[in-house]
């Protein structure tokens, strides 16, 4: 009997997986990008409630708790480093998602996703020493100087600098990710990861919103943000990587910061002149040359 219920365990997991692959892997990692910026802009409607923190907070631990419940990771068998690296991982997630959530209390989504990004594409540009890349990276800065106004005098300071330190935890993200995915089985590494990091995250939105986070309002809309942002596009990811080569990934990743202008435009009325819609087509652009040029090197690199 328990071989019967397996089995139609397995069949049942396949046929959601043959509905979700019916997308094709390019479909995935879009839905899997618009999932997380309306989940984003989701979030940044639900500070008000829960303040900037409070929101982190719900989102790292619903999605801790769902991923633990879906991927059962063993916590026994694992070195020492094992456990180092999870923990850094843990740390990094936590520190990329306050920061982000800080820069997007302060600045438009569209913005802030695009001076986020600034991180991997520079982490790009700087593995390869092709002299190409000076094209990329001179896009980029003109795309920046656009989107400050020639000195950010538009955006808020504190928020531009918040943004910029995302990208740079988007980095070791990157990093840690990587390593965390090659010491851990399946998605086992991430969810411990999540749960670091919903640990350390939650004395911080206790701090600031106290009992608001019990509110069962803000509970719900915390878990649609967190199912938006973490659990449905990790997942969707995790499908589209077994059939798309890692460079296709990184260019449909450079997409982001379109997507998340337009998500703030339709759920936030968070409109962009002229200038930084140009500033953000030329970092979309910087974004898609560099990770093109280093799969003509030969030696594409995984950015999940």
């Amino acid at each position: 009997m328990q071989g019967q219920d397996q089995d139609q365990d397995q069949g049942r997991g396949r046929g959601r997986g043959r509905g979700w692959a019916s997308l094709g892997p390019v479909g995935l990692v879009l839905a899997g990008g618009i999932s997380v910026q309306f989940g984003g802009a989701l979030a940044v409607s639900l500070m008000s409630r829960a303040g900037a923190l409070g929101v982190v907070t719900l989102r790292l631990v619903v999605a801790a708790l769902v991923l633990v419940v879906i991927c059962r990771p063993g916590v026994r068998g694992h070195t020492r480093a094992d456990w180092g690296t999870v923990v850094v991982f843990g740390i990094t997630m936590a520190a990329m998602n306050g920061l982000f959530y800080q820069a997007a209390a302060r600045i438009p989504l569209g913005p802030a996703v695009t001076l986020e990004v600034l991180g991997p594409l520079a982490l790009s540009v700087l593995a390869s020493r092709r002299a190409i890349n000076l094209v990329w990276a001179s896009l980029a800065l003109a795309g920046v100087f656009l989107l400050g106004g020639g000195g950010f005098d538009s955006l808020d300071p504190l928020g531009v600098a918040f943004a910029l330190s995302a990208g740079a935890m988007w980095v070791a993200y990157i990093i840690f990710s990587a390593r965390t995915g090659r010491r851990f089985p399946q998605a086992d590494g991430l969810a411990l990861a999540m749960v670091v990091a919903a640990v350390l995250f939650l004395p911080l939105g206790i701090v600031e919103s106290g009992a608001k986070l019990l509110n069962p309002t803000t509970i719900a809309l915390g878990a649609a943000v967190a199912v938006l942002s973490s659990v449905l596009p990790y997942t969707l990811e995790l499908l589209a990587l077994r059939r798309l080569p890692a460079s296709t990934f990184a260019i449909l990743m450079s997409l982001e910061p379109a997507v998340a202008a337009l998500a703030g435009f339709l759920v936030l009325s968070q409109t962009l002149t002229p200038t930084e819609s140009l500033a953000i087509a030329l970092v979309i652009a910087a974004s898609m040359g560099a990770v093109r040029t280093q799969v003509g090197r030969g030696k594409p690199k995984n950015v999940t």
